[in-house]
């Protein structure tokens, strides 16, 4: 698999950071700023770039640059300076070109095998950190890079929270609440099928925002291949407001084939019976209502018994959301009765005229 991999670098301690990526795309660019600028602990004042396509929109004669938006709406968040090389002039930035040949036998010479991309990047960022604790410094030979690193830091402008590194887009949801992306389709909640929603792309998650609100969120899918099939991701509680009016799509809809394993076993139970497709979309509406995991557990509670029904998992989940008692209290010693009342009913008999029934 072929990744990207952004470097940075602080001038003066030559403290660097490396974070991978499948795409050198801008949600990645900002991610791998806000990645950076937290591990240094600080901003830099100035910044001196490449003239990535991600920066920089068009080269201009000398130094003049047409800045992206965006990577010019980051900085501004983080308040440093950007300066970007001449073209085909490597030595300009000397220390970041060094810095990538050093990682090759420092870091990815011998490098093990992860599970996926985000365990690389814990391993990257421990793995940088622990080189600035080994590798001297260049001029001040007697220290270390960390050492160096120490006195750097106080110097740095104090970090902002992270830059909202996303890339907007303006999408259509299908009539099967779905939106395509990067040749994969993710699931919105059914009441904006056929409308036009904003897509917010960031390096590693999918936000969906329409109406001033955001509707979904789903974990990115990335392409390892071109020759993939697409992949569709669905959110099962999107299409709760269909099972309402057509319960019979829970018996083989996909957007449930990943319902939680209490849902499945309930759900087993429940088709089985006259109604059960009705019951089954009534009790997964609960979650619109209450928080998912204490439904859950009500299920959970009503399957331990027999005979689990709709009107159990209901019982259930009325005692579990029922308020606690409050604690008794003492009564105060000026509050106490000094003679307290004797219960005696037989002085209401009293009060019944002769003629009335015993």
């Amino acid at each position: 698999m072929k990744l990207k991999v952004a470097h940075f670098k602080l001038s003066h301690s030559r403290a660097f950071v490396l974070r991978a990526y499948r795409q050198e795309t801008h949600e990645m660019l900002f991610d791998a700023h806000n990645h950076a600028l937290r591990i240094f602990g600080g901003v830099p004042s100035r910044g001196l770039y490449d003239n990535m396509k991600t920066a920089v929109d068009r080269i201009g004669r000398g130094k003049a640059r047409v800045v992206n938006a965006r990577f010019q709406a980051m900085a501004s968040h983080y308040l440093f300076e950007t300066t970007f090389c001449n073209p085909a002039s490597g030595w300009e930035k000397g220390q970041i070109e060094k810095n990538v040949q050093d990682a090759r036998r420092r870091v990815w010479y011998d490098v093990p095998t992860f599970a996926n991309l985000a365990a690389l990047n814990d391993w990257l960022e421990q793995r940088c950190v622990a080189l600035w604790r080994e590798v001297k410094h260049p001029e001040q030979k007697d220290r270390t890079i960390a050492e160096v690193w120490a006195d750097e830091q106080p110097h740095l402008m104090p970090l902002p929270p992270p830059f909202d590194g996303f890339v907007e887009q303006t999408k259509r949801v299908s009539p099967t609440c779905l939106l395509a992306f990067e040749r994969d389709r993710y699931s919105v909640p059914s009441s904006f099928a056929n409308r036009p929603v904003s897509l917010r792309v960031y390096a590693e998650r999918l936000v969906v925002v329409a109406e001033g609100e955001v509707i979904a969120e789903h974990v990115r899918l990335m392409a390892q291949s071109h020759d993939r099939p697409g992949r569709t991701v669905y959110d099962w509680r999107h299409y709760l407001a269909i099972v309402q009016r057509k319960p019979g799509a829970l018996r083989n809809g996909a957007p449930f084939a990943e319902l939680p394993a209490a849902f499945k076993r309930l759900q087993s139970i429940l088709l089985k019976r006259l109604g059960g497709d009705r019951e089954m979309a009534e009790i997964l509406a609960l979650v619109l209502h209450h928080d998912e995991q204490v439904v859950l557990r009500a299920v959970e509670l009503a399957l331990d018994c027999d005979g689990v029904s709709k009107q159990h998992v209901l019982n259930v989940l009325a005692r579990l959301l029922e308020p606690a008692l409050p604690p008794p209290m003492d009564t105060p010693a000026r509050l106490q009765l000094s003679d307290e009342p004797i219960a005696n009913v037989d002085r209401y008999d009293a009060l019944r005229e002769a003629d009335h029934a015993s």
